[in-house]
């Protein structure tokens, strides 16, 4: 561990498995570092188009589960 890790608090099990990711090629850190995740109703159509941001903010508001994050605040 160098000193500027020791200096802000790594963990060192945190920055030992850093260097490991960052001893893999590139071609394997690019596979791994996007996770699909399903989002239910946004996924479920190739896509949507809406006249206004109004338009969409209410189709949003009407269809998407509030726990993917569309709602307005």
């Amino acid at each position: 561990m160098n000193d500027r890790a020791a200096e802000i608090n790594i963990p060192a099990e945190w920055r030992e498995e850093f260097d490991a990711a960052a001893r893999r090629p590139l071609r394997v850190r690019w596979r791994y570092a996007f996770i699909r995740t399903y989002k239910p109703v946004l996924d479920d159509a190739g896509f949507r188009s809406f006249d206004t941001t109004e338009d969409y903010r209410r189709w949003c508001e009407a269809n998407l589960p509030e726990w993917l994050g569309y709602a307005r605040v």
